[in-house]
């Protein structure tokens, strides 16, 4: 399995198809109804094949460069994904999207995940900015991005469509000299 440790227990890691699938879904498939308030693909995941096509689509991508999606690993489990939804080449930037399953929110384990995609995109990708869009009312996604030290950049009115119509979504961002300065003073 291609990983990245972000500590002794917490890794993120290419996913397998064949054999994560079933596991994603069955998060997806415990808690649909929170998760069609912000996440509107969740209708399409409608049975384990579901899953393992979309996976096996986004490790395509991902060999073209086009996106980055990471399952979430916490004590050798499962719990959630992370991705660079877009990679974009032209100006070495990146938008992040992630969820997790119910039993694992509010543990701190998605600013770390959040932690560790953004020292891939930096390090590995040399990313100058990676961005978090989040409706204004995922109270928990703002959060997110707040702890991680995203500086929030503005509102997009509208900018979001959800299965109840449209949003207002702030605009967060994080860019590599930000990175650099925050990691420096951790070491």
């Amino acid at each position: 399995m291609m990983a990245y440790k972000v500590d002794s227990d917490f890794f993120l890691a290419i996913p397998r198809p064949d054999k994560d699938a079933a596991r994603l879904f069955q998060l997806i498939d415990m808690d649909r109804v929170s998760f069609r308030k912000f996440l509107p693909w969740v209708d399409a995941i409608k049975s384990y094949k579901n899953e393992e096509d979309f996976l096996a689509k986004v490790n395509i991508n991902f060999g073209k460069g086009i996106s980055l999606n990471l399952v979430i690993w916490y004590q050798q489990e499962i719990v959630g994904m992370i991705s660079f939804n877009h990679l974009n080449k032209l100006d070495d930037s990146a938008d992040i999207g992630y969820w997790l399953g119910k039993n694992y929110r509010r543990r701190g384990l998605m600013t770390k995940a959040v932690k560790g995609i953004c020292n891939i995109g930096f390090s590995e990708y040399a990313l100058n900015r990676i961005v978090i869009r989040a409706a204004i009312d995922n109270v928990d996604s703002n959060a997110v991005a707040k702890k991680e030290g995203f500086t929030h950049e503005g509102i997009l009115r509208k900018g979001e469509k959800l299965l109840d119509g449209y949003h207002d979504e702030n605009i967060y961002s994080l860019l590599q000299d930000e990175w650099r300065r925050m990691n420096a003073r951790e070491t």
